[in-house]
């Protein structure tokens, strides 16, 4: 962090103080009332003028009394005020009242890492509380985001039931929302709505396999749907693993409030004094030119300051679950080891069905919980296998579940305290396993030992995938006792803490982030995992849908995609194609694989490996949507526009349709570009009119390629380079 202070804004607005938070196409202005509460005064474009500041008046309104009081969109509104709608805070004194009144108190602007951190201290005149409001505005990035702090100095604890990152008000005609939902294989669902006047309110209640059916990201069109290139988005995403809350109320006026939040299901939270609650963080950015622009947007900043290694590499690799399932031994995976180093990924990927003895993991019904190698399978432990992947010339990777435990499990028989279950009833299991209560300060240092002593013991481990197979059920904390409102927030804090402790240990630490598929994919978990897995479902008709809405919110580098046998009907190629365009990897048994097939994987892979950087660093730009037509186009352009990769995939053309050329984006105009297409099967020459050929960038964005055809499950994969 940069230790340089600036000045803090502070413009006389009609003798009020102004707050400006502002990016270089972004400003967010807040204004002290007479009465000295805060106010949202604008929210859009930059503005280019501070003199213009003035010019903003108050929504005010007479008395009874004759008196002018001042309403308009309160910064951080308390419960039991004159605003009529949802608060942002609400909390119940130690004395029973209910009703917060937020007074500013000053704020401080500090220079940090991209950009500049705002803070804004309020207190409630009445009661010991206060409320500190938190943005971090990143310049280039045209990124906000905000979360605050709520503390207090009462006699006795207090109860929060509301407790809001932040509240936004936006201004239009009319408002329209794509949120997504999901459920296992289905994730990244867009749904689309008009908002008018009322609440809309998308929440999850699942605790930790928190986004199975509502994942945590949203897009807000101005006026109309948003859509790719054309007109004011809103993308918006909350940093939390846990049940959050997004609330979007159209009030009397038809302005739109956009609250983002934990959601305060079964979560009355009990705060002694002097103890502070802070909130998740809220992302958004704002973009006049559509979708693609507000997604490039929050790619860049993650890639900058939030993804964990947003700046490195990332292995491609060989998963062995759905070649092997849990058969498998020591001498079988080693032979994997050395198929892998000839496929020629970096890393070979370990996964389910490795550890227990009393209660071996033959199948998911026993084993959770007991993280000791099963000696029937693998006799000499992980320290063989680090040595068979050294040997063999590839990294090893570990799958593990360490949040979760089966009731056929020595940790379970020792320890039913440490599991979130119900004392008087009979327990539901979800996938045959109980939750861990993380709560529980001794159950995180478990947790994290499980990493400890897996590193400790085989340092040569060079990356975990991390699951969650359940949300939580049964819902009952024996550490929390009567707290039981406190539970589904610090069960994630305390996730967070295991988390911390790991990356503080082992920064370099490579991990992914899955859930059952994707049902975890949120940015604060993403500063703990280098990537996560967006589905389990790797059909790659499915998979294109998925990763192109996954796109919207979050960089490929981010996006791992595996190459399966989902779906034999489609070639390998095709399905090859669909996994390059994310982080790189293959689950499938390469025995039965055809020569031509296995040696166009390899030489997919080594596009792969060359071209990286393009893919995962560079600008993405969605050409052509699934959603919108029987194809889909992508193209990602080099941080200094010299490299192109375009990857086209027909999914079901119908018969005869027109097929129109693909025009590229954010190539250089004045620069030639020399197309050739990659990924060819083995002794087949490219068909496509445009292989070989040069084209400017103002043709290949103003006409573009003929690369679509009309054939189902087929896909092409074009590098363009810059003469």
């Amino acid at each position: 962090m940069l230790a340089l202070f600036l000045l803090a804004l502070s413009v006389q607005a009609q003798n009020q103080p102004v707050i400006r938070i502002s990016t270089d196409n972004l400003d967010l202005i807040l204004k002290v009332s007479p009465k000295n509460r805060l106010y949202q005064v604008y929210l859009g474009e930059k503005l280019q003028s501070s003199a213009d500041f003035d010019k903003f008046i108050w929504n005010s309104y007479a008395g009874p009394d004759g008196s002018i009081s001042v309403r308009g969109h309160e910064v951080y509104p308390g419960s039991g005020g004159e605003d009529y709608f949802e608060p942002a805070v609400a909390i119940t004194h130690a004395d029973g009242n209910q009703a917060t009144y937020l007074y500013y108190k000053g704020m401080t602007q500090t220079a940090v890492p991209g950009g500049t951190e705002t803070v804004i201290r309020m207190a409630d005149d009445k009661y010991a509380d206060e409320v500190t409001l938190h943005y971090v505005a990143y310049s280039k990035e045209n990124v906000i985001k905000a979360w605050s702090e709520i503390v207090h100095h009462e006699k006795r604890p207090v109860t929060l039931w509301r407790y809001s990152s932040a509240m936004l008000y936006l201004q239009s005609d009319k408002y329209f929302l794509t949120n997504y939902h999901s459920d296992w294989a289905k994730e990244g669902q867009p749904a689309v709505q008009q908002l008018q006047f009322g609440k809309k309110i998308v929440d999850t209640k699942l605790g930790s396999r928190a986004a199975m059916q509502s994942e945590p990201f949203f897009e807000l069109g101005l006026n109309h749907p948003a859509t790719e290139n054309e007109g004011t988005v809103m993308l918006g995403t909350i940093g939390w693993t846990g049940n959050f809350r997004f609330t979007f109320e159209v009030d009397n006026t038809n302005v739109l409030r956009v609250i983002p939040a934990i959601n305060p299901y079964a979560s009355d939270y009990s705060l002694k004094a002097g103890e502070v609650f802070t909130t998740p963080e809220f992302i958004f950015t704002l973009s006049t030119h559509g979708t693609s622009e507000a997604s490039r947007n929050l790619h860049q900043w993650a890639l900058n300051y939030q993804l964990k290694d947003g700046q490195g590499e990332r292995m491609s690799l060989l998963n062995n679950w759905e070649n092997t399932g849990f058969d498998f031994n020591q001498e079988s995976l080693a032979q994997l080891m050395k198929d892998a180093k000839d496929l020629g990924v970096d890393m070979f990927l370990l996964d389910d069905g490795w550890f227990g003895n009393k209660y071996p993991r033959k199948d998911d019904h026993a084993g959770l919980g007991d993280w000791e190698p099963t000696r029937t399978k693998l006799p000499d432990g992980i320290p063989a296998l680090t040595k068979a992947a050294r040997e063999a010339g590839v990294k090893f990777g570990l799958w593990v579940e360490p949040e979760m435990v089966n009731p056929k499990s020595e940790l379970y028989e020792k320890h039913k305290d440490w599991v979130i279950e119900q004392p008087n009833r009979d327990s539901y299991y979800f996938r045959n396993q109980l939750v861990l209560d993380l709560s529980n300060p001794q159950v995180q240092d478990y947790v994290f030992g499980i990493i400890d002593k897996l590193m400790t013991q085989n340092p040569d481990i060079a990356y975990f995938k991390w699951d969650c197979n359940s949300p939580i059920t049964n819902v009952f904390s024996p550490y929390q006792k009567a707290n039981q409102g406190r539970l589904y927030i610090d069960h994630v804090r305390g996730l967070y803490n295991i988390l911390s402790r790991i990356k503080a240990k082992y920064p370099k630490l490579p991990m992914m982030l899955c859930s059952g598929g994707g049902a975890r994919c949120d940015y604060e978990a993403l500063k703990y995992f280098t990537e996560f897995w967006p589905s389990d479902d790797t059909d790659p008709f499915e998979r294109l849908y998925i990763q192109y809405s996954m796109s919207k919110f979050f960089p490929a580098k981010a996006l791992a995609s595996h190459v399966t046998n989902w779906n034999t009907a489609t070639s390998v190629k095709f399905r090859t194609d669909v996994s390059s365009m994310c982080r790189l990897g293959f689950d499938i048994n390469l025995k039965t694989m055809t020569p031509d097939d296995y040696k166009f994987a390899q030489g997919a892979v080594a596009n792969w490996e060359r071209l990286q950087k393009v893919i995962l660093d560079g600008k993405q730009y969605r050409l052509v949507s699934p959603y919108e037509s029987n194809h889909m186009a992508v193209n990602y352009v080099s941080a200094d526009g010299g490299k192109v990769v375009l990857f086209a995939y027909d999914l079901h053309p119908r018969f005869k349709e027109p097929l129109m050329n693909v025009r590229l984006q954010g190539l250089d105009a004045a620069r030639t570009y020399q197309v050739k297409e990659i990924n060819l099967m083995p002794s087949k020459a490219s068909t496509m009119e445009c292989d070989g050929k040069s084209y400017s960038g103002d043709y290949l964005m103003k006409v573009g390629l003929n690369v679509l055809t009309p054939n189902s499950g087929e896909s092409h994969v074009f590098e363009l380079t810059a003469n």
